[in-house]
C-alpha cells in the first residue's frame, strides 16, 4: 500500500493524480513555462533583431555603392572637363584647322579614359557638318548646361537609334533580351534596346573666352561588367561577409538588370531578368529606397535598392547591392537548435533533482492518501502509523491518526442518531403525503364546483334572455318570407343568412349549456380544413370589416386538417376576429394565417392565428385574459368570449396562446391537433 508505484482511485473509480506528479509538476512548471517563453522570445526578438542588423548593414553597403557610383560619375566629369580646358585641345582648335589630328587625339583620349564615346560638338550642340556621324545632342540637359557655360555630369537613357548613330557596337551592347522572371511586373516587350549612359559635357572656350564648342563623353552601363564587378569588389571585399555569404551588385534600366553579378541557375549572369513588383512600386514608382529581404532571381538576399534619376529628374533605373540570406538563416537555425538542446538538458537535470528531492515529501502523503482510501473501502481501523519525516508532514500524519480515532467514535454516535431520525422522518413524510393528496383532491373539486355553478347561472340567464327574442326574430323572418311570396327571392340570401345566424345563436346557447352539463352533449367531429374555415368566418364578420375600414391579409401555409366540431372552431375564430376588429376602431390590417404544427420533427397538427395592428395587450392583462368575466375595460364586453373559446379548444386537446404581432398589435394562435388525444 505504501509503495512508490501505488495508483489511487476516486470513490467513483476514476483514476486520481498522485501527489508525486503534482510535486514534480510544481518543481518543473517554472522551467517548463519560463524557459519556453524565453526561448520563444529569443527566437522572435533575437531573429528580428538579427534581421534588422542585416538590413542596417545592407543599407550601409548601399551608401558605399552610391558613393562609388558618384565617384565614378565625378571622375568622368572631371576627365571631360579637364580635356575641355586643356592646352592641347586649344592648340588643335587654333587656326589653321587640323581636323585629322583632332579626331585622332579625341580617340586616343577616349581609350585612355575608358570612355565609350568622346565628341567635340559645335556651339549648337551638334557635330560639325563635315564629321557629323550622330544626331544633334542639343536638347539634352547635360549638353545644354555646357552650352550655357557650365559643366554637368548625369545619367540618361539613350534610345537605340542614338546609340547606333554614335557607334553600332554600342547599340549591340545595349540590346538585352528580357528573361521570364517570377513576381515581375507584366511587360509585353521581348527585349530592352535602350542604353543607360553615364555622360558628361563641358564647355570649350577659345583664348578670348568665347564658346567655340562642347566636349561630350560618356560610358554605356549596359553589360558593363567591369564597372559592376568593381563596384561589388569595393562594397564586398573578399572575406568581409561572414558565414560564407556572397555579395552582389546590379545596375537596372527601369526594372531590367543591365549589369549584374547575380547568377542564374545555369551559372550565367542574370542580365535581362527583372525586379519584383513590390520593389518596382516602392523604388521606381514612389521613389523610395528599399532595404529588406527580397527574392532575387533564384534565392533570398538582404537587398537595398535606390532609384537612379536622369538629367530631367525622372526615375529611370536603380542601383542595387545585397548579400545571400541563406548562410545567416542557417546560422540562426543552428543557434536555435543549440538553445533547444541546452533547454532539454536543463529540464532533464531539473527533473532528476526534483524526483529525489520530492521523494521525502510525497511518501508520507501517499501513505495518508492510502489510509483514506482504505477507510472509504470499509476498513475503519486503517491508520497511517509512524513516518520517518520529523517535519510538518510527520506532525500532520500523527494528527491525522488522532482525527481518525475521534471521527470513528463520532461516526458510531451519528449512526445511532441517524437511524432514529430516519424512522421519524419516514413516518412524518408519509403523513404529509397523505394530507397533500387529500388537499389537492379537495381543491380540484372546489374549483370544478365553482366553475359549474358559474356556468349554470350564466346558462340560465342566457337561455332566458336570448332564446325568447331569437324566437321572435326567427318567426318574423319566416313570416316575412311568406308575406313577400315570390318577391322574397330578391332578398332570399339575406333571409337565409339571417336565419343561419339565428340558428348559430341557438347553438352558442346550447354550447353554454354543454359546459354546464357536458354529459348531455356529444360533439360531432369532422375533418376541418383551415382555408374554407377562415373564408366562412370572414363572410360572417364582413359587415364589421366594411364599417371599420379593415384590410385583410391571408397566409395559408398548410394542407392539414383538424378533427373537431366545425361550428365550435368557427365560433372561436369569429370571437378572435371580432376582438381584433374592435381593437382597430380607426382601421388597420387583420392578418389570418394557417401553418403546420410540428414538434421534434413530428407532425402534431396546425396553427390558426389572428393578428391585428391595434395597440396590443399589456403584459399585466395577458395573465387574466382567459379568466371568466374579465373584460380589460372593453366597452360592451362580458368577459366570456375568450374563456369560452379556450374551453372549446381544450376539448380537442389544443390551446390558445397570445404574443405580439410582427407589425405591432396582438396575435392569438389557436393550436389544434390533427386528432384529439382522448
Amino acid at each position: 500500500m505504501h509503495g512508490l508505484g501505488l495508483r489511487l482511485n476516486d470513490a467513483d473509480g476514476a483514476p486520481r493524480r498522485s501527489i508525486r506528479r503534482r510535486l514534480l509538476a510544481l518543481a518543473l512548471l517554472p522551467l517548463g513555462c519560463v524557459l519556453p517563453l524565453l526561448l520563444a522570445a529569443l527566437a522572435q526578438w533575437g531573429g528580428a533583431y538579427f534581421d534588422r542588423l542585416l538590413v542596417t548593414k545592407v543599407g550601409a553597403d548601399l551608401v558605399v555603392a552610391d558613393s562609388y557610383y558618384d565617384r565614378v560619375a565625378a571622375g568622368i566629369g572631371a576627365s571631360v572637363d579637364g580635356l575641355a580646358g586643356s592646352a592641347r585641345l586649344a592648340a588643335l582648335l587654333a587656326p589653321p584647322a587640323r581636323d585629322g589630328e583632332l579626331h585622332d587625339w579625341l580617340n586616343a583620349e577616349r581609350l585612355r579614359l575608358k570612355l565609350d564615346f568622346l565628341h567635340l560638338l559645335g556651339p549648337d550642340g551638334c557635330l560639325p557638318a563635315a564629321h557629323r556621324t550622330a544626331p544633334c545632342f542639343a536638347g539634352w540637359p547635360v549638353v545644354d548646361a555646357a552650352r550655357g557655360g557650365r559643366s554637368r555630369t548625369d545619367n540618361d537613357v539613350f534610345p537605340a537609334e542614338l546609340l547606333a548613330a554614335i557607334d553600332p557596337a554600342l547599340a549591340r551592347q545595349a540590346a538585352i533580351p528580357l528573361l521570364p522572371t517570377r513576381n515581375a511586373t507584366p511587360d509585353a516587350r521581348q527585349s530592352e534596346m535602350r542604353g543607360l549612359v553615364l555622360h558628361s559635357a563641358a564647355p570649350v572656350h577659345d583664348r578670348r573666352g568665347r564658346l567655340v564648342g562642347v566636349l561630350a563623353g560618356g560610358v554605356l552601363l549596359n553589360r558593363n561588367l567591369e564597372f559592376v564587378d568593381r563596384l561589388n569588389a569595393i562594397v564586398y571585399p573578399e572575406a568581409t561577409l561572414p558565414l560564407g555569404s556572397a555579395g552582389t551588385a546590379t545596375l537596372f534600366l527601369g526594372d531590367v538588370r543591365i549589369a549584374t553579378n547575380v547568377r542564374l541557375f545555369e551559372g550565367g549572369r542574370a542580365i535581362g531578368t527583372r525586379v519584383s513588383q513590390a520593389v518596382h512600386k516602392a523604388v521606381l514608382e514612389r521613389g523610395e529606397t528599399w532595404r529588406d529581404r527580397a527574392f532575387v532571381v533564384s534565392d533570398w538576399y538582404f537587398s537595398a535598392y535606390r532609384p537612379l534619376q536622369d538629367s530631367r529628374g525622372e526615375r529611370v533605373g536603380m542601383l542595387y547591392v545585397g548579400f545571400l540570406d541563406g548562410p545567416f538563416a542557417t546560422a540562426k537555425r543552428q543557434a536555435l537548435f543549440a538553445v533547444l538542446l541546452l533547454f532539454g538538458l536543463a529540464m532533464a537535470a531539473a527533473g532528476i533533482f526534483a524526483v529525489f528531492w520530492a521523494r521525502r515529501v510525497f511518501r508520507p502523503i501517499e501513505r495518508m492518501h492510502a489510509t483514506m482510501h482504505a477507510i472509504e473501502s470499509g476498513q475503519p481501523a486503517a491508520r497511517v502509523g509512524p513516518v520517518d519525516s520529523a517535519d510538518e508532514i510527520g506532525e500532520l500524519a500523527a494528527h491525522f491518526d488522532r482525527l481518525l480515532e475521534r471521527q470513528q467514535a463520532q461516526a458510531a454516535d451519528l449512526q445511532r442518531w441517524g437511524e432514529s431520525l430516519d424512522h421519524e422522518v419516514g413516518r412524518r413524510t408519509a403523513e404529509l403525503q397523505r394530507a397533500l393528496a387529500d388537499l389537492r383532491a379537495t381543491q380540484g373539486k372546489l374549483v370544478m364546483n365553482e366553475k359549474l355553478a358559474a356556468i349554470g347561472q350564466l346558462t340560465a340567464g342566457v337561455a332566458h334572455e336570448i332564446n325568447n327574442p331569437i324566437a321572435v326574430i326567427q318567426g318574423n323572418l319566416e313570416l316575412a318570407r311568406e308575406l313577400l311570396g315570390e318577391r322574397a327571392g330578391d332578398v332570399e340570401p339575406e333571409l337565409r343568412l339571417s336565419l343561419e345566424q339565428v340558428q348559430r345563436i341557438r347553438l352558442i346557447v346550447a354550447k353554454l349549456l354543454q359546459f354546464a352539463r357536458p354529459q348531455e352533449y356529444v360533439g360531432y367531429l369532422e375533418p376541418v380544413a383551415p382555408g374554407p374555415l377562415l373564408q366562412d368566418c370572414l363572410l360572417l364578420v364582413g359587415h364589421l370589416l366594411k364599417k371599420g375600414n379593415i384590410a385583410i391579409e391571408q397566409h395559408i401555409d398548410t394542407t392539414r386538417s383538424a378533427s373537431c366540431n366545425k361550428n365550435e372552431v368557427q365560433q372561436v375564430i369569429i370571437n378572435l376576429m371580432v376582438n381584433a376588429i374592435q381593437a382597430m376602431p380607426d382601421g388597420g390590417v387583420l392578418t389570418l394565417a394557417a401553418a403546420d404544427w410540428d414538434e421534434a420533427d413530428m407532425p402534431i397538427g396546425l396553427k390558426l392565428s389572428v393578428a391585428d395592428t391595434g395597440p396590443g395587450i399589456p403584459p399585466a392583462d395577458r395573465e387574466r385574459l382567459f379568466e371568466p368575466f374579465f373584460t380589460a375595460n372593453k366597452p360592451g364586453g362580458h368577459g366570456l368570449g375568450l374563456w369560452v373559446s379556450r374551453s372549446l379548444v381544450e376539448r380537442y386537446d389544443g390551446r390558445i396562446s397570445i404574443d405580439d404581432a410582427p407589425g405591432g398589435g396582438a396575435r392569438f394562435i389557436v393550436w389544434l391537433r390533427c386528432e384529439p388525444l382522448g
